[in-house]
């Protein structure tokens, strides 16, 4: 297209006139020429321009080549500030890991100032019971941490608080006794439950860490209550003895003494041929109400024998196992509380310390130096250190040591009781008793050593134990007795040729009277269906009485008559062994009651079979 346009334009130029031509052609020299000059003048500021980038690149090029080496100095410290990072966060790591444990041991061998002043300024109460937990936790931290040398540092201050506490807690315990030591109304069981076990963590702080307070303690208790209770029961017992004796003011009545079966009956009546089950009730713990004191003072009042010594007894047992539970409770060593723990922090008495992370710390132990640079001080050496406090208790009794020392403690307060209660018991034996109420106490003091064993106190047990021992020959010579007063009545019964028999039928029927009250008696007081010791007694006596009866009526000469009168004595057993009990009386539903019934049946068959017209009748 553009040759075409030229074309069309040359074509009336070379069509024209020549001399048109000619200017033309002038014209277009000249303005070639002055277009030449002014490329050439732009071709020479080109050059020029093209000099000035030249001059500037080869300064780019200087500047970049500083620029490179200034660069590569950069890298390198930047490298190094990169290791350096690296570095510091793994220093921050490690800061962080151990700065919860690190407060925790902070706060650990630290007294908070509510503690301290708790301690020094205020007096013994129930604020002082978690207090002193928490400062025994403190105390234990400091002898555990003995290779910190702030834990050294701090020692002084805890030796101090523990001396302030352990004169407070001695003054405190021996202001406990005053009640019991200046009034016997005093009930030492509610001081005891209320007041004592309360504050017994107090006095196992006493324990583990001033013994000696706590030996001062433990002997101010003895010596108050075993005071108490001495005063208590010989005012008791005394009032006991009174009764039994019938004396009030100089004033005597008749003591109870044991009539034998093959002893002449009384005029006035017999009463060793009836049975008293309401006294058979004192066989039992759980049977009447004890005797007060204060019935002394009526003249006109009377107990049994056996009442007075089961009164003895039961508050004996009920003193002494009381006792004795709260001696083992209270004075017992007990565990230490553990030395160290993750949350030790987190006591209610420490100042709250944050930390970045939950990480544990299980080093239990610290390096002597500080954990910032810097040499290892050696510890301070002192006479007296809470370390050396707090290592003397470490070494705890046994169980079977602590028992025994507890076992003496409480023989030595109860020491006292135990002589007046064995002297009254003695002195309750003397003159001995019928045979039934003797079985009646030994029964007793067999239910009393069953319940002093579920009580679990084994001195007392051994006590009453020892007395049961003695009250055994008393019970065997009694009976012994029994069946020589049988023999010697029927040794009389026959008479003489010179001496007319006193005996007569109705001495008899009394003898069976007597025979039949204290087999029921006994079969009421057994509850084993074989015991040597009585029922071998039982079988003697019955063999003697079986032998006054066949001597008795062998002075008979005529059959029938013989026979009737053996049937009488025999039907006269049985009777009173079939003899219902009372609603109220003990269990007679023992097997030898069904065999004795059942032998003296059988010898008044034997005899009616061996007579059997002579005798109207047959028992059932």
């Amino acid at each position: 297209m553009e040759s075409a346009s030229a074309n069309s334009e040359v074509q009336p130029i070379l069509t024209s006139d020549p001399q048109a031509s000619g200017a033309r052609t002038g014209h277009h020299v000249e303005q070639a020429s002055t277009e030449g000059k002014l490329r050439a003048r732009d071709f020479v500021e080109l050059h020029d321009q093209v000099q000035s980038s030249v001059s500037l690149l080869d300064s780019l090029e200087d500047f970049l080549s500083t620029f490179q080496k200034d660069l590569s100095a950069v890298s390198g410290q930047i490298s190094n500030l990169q290791d350096r990072s690296k570095d510091i966060d793994s220093r921050l790591k490690s800061r962080r890991r151990i700065d919860k444990p690190l407060s925790n041991l902070i706060v650990d061998l630290c007294v908070p100032p509510a503690l301290a002043t708790l301690i020094l300024d205020t007096r013994v109460n129930e604020d002082w019971i978690s207090a002193i937990v928490e400062f025994e936790r403190r105390l234990n931290t400091l002898r555990l941490r003995v290779r910190v040398k702030a834990a050294r540092d701090l020692s002084e201050v805890a030796e101090g608080l523990r001396i302030v506490a352990a004169t407070k807690l001695r003054t405190f315990f021996l202001a406990l006794l005053e009640p019991i030591r200046t009034s016997m109304t005093s009930n030492l069981q509610v001081l005891q439950s209320s007041v004592w076990m309360k504050y017994r963590p107090l006095y196992g702080f006493l324990q583990r860490h001033a013994p000696n307070v706590a030996h001062e303690v433990q002997r101010a208790y003895a010596a108050a209550v075993r005071t108490y209770f001495e005063t208590g029961f010989r005012r008791y017992l005394r009032c006991l003895s009174w009764i039994k004796a019938g004396f009030r003011f100089c004033h005597s009545q008749t003591i109870e003494k044991a009539d034998f079966i093959g002893q002449a009956p009384p005029e006035d009546g017999d009463p060793n041929a009836e049975i008293d089950y309401a006294r058979l009730l004192y066989a039992r713990v759980d049977g009447p109400s004890v005797v007060m004191a204060y019935m002394a003072d009526d003249k006109n009042h009377k107990e049994t024998l056996e009442a007075l010594v089961r009164s003895a007894l039961l508050v004996l047992m009920d003193n002494a196992t009381a006792e004795y539970s709260f001696i083992t409770t209270f004075f017992a060593h007990e565990p230490r509380p553990p030395m160290h723990t993750k949350d030790s922090s987190r006591s209610i008495m420490s100042p709250p310390l944050l930390s970045p992370t939950n990480g544990d710390f299980e080093d239990t132990q610290s390096h002597p130096g500080s954990d910032f640079g810097g040499e290892a001080a050696a510890p301070r050496r002192r006479v007296t250190s809470i370390t050396s406090v707090m290592s003397a208790g470490l070494q705890e009794p046994s169980q079977k040591e602590d028992l025994a020392s507890l076992n003496a403690l409480w023989k030595q307060v109860m020491e006292p009781v135990l002589d007046y209660c064995q002297t009254f018991i003695q002195t309750a034996l003397e003159p001995t008793p019928p045979v039934v109420p003797l079985l009646t106490m030994i029964r007793l003091t067999e239910d009393v050593v069953a319940e002093v064993q579920r009580r679990n106190c084994g001195p007392l047990e051994t006590f009453v134990f020892a007395i049961r021992l003695k009250m055994w020959p008393a019970f065997q010579k009694l009976m012994a007795d029994h069946i020589d007063s049988v023999k010697k009545f029927a040794g009389g019964a026959g008479g003489s040729y010179f001496r007319k028999s006193t005996m007569t039928e109705g001495a008899i029927f009394t003898i069976c009277n007597r025979y039949v009250a204290v087999f029921k008696s006994f079969v009421a007081l057994t509850d084993q269906a074989e015991e040597t010791m009585i029922f071998s007694n039982l079988l003697r006596l019955r063999q003697e009485l079986l032998k006054l009866i066949i001597t008795y009526t062998d002075q008979i000469t005529h059959p029938s008559v013989k026979a009737r009168a053996l049937c009488r004595f025999f039907d006269q057993l049985i009777g009173g062994l079939r003899v219902s009990r009372l609603p109220k009386g003990p269990n007679t539903s023992h097997p030898k009651a069904q065999s004795e019934l059942a032998y003296w049946r059988q010898r008044d068959e034997e005899v009616r079979r061996q007579y059997p017209g002579d005798i109207p009748g047959q028992t059932k």
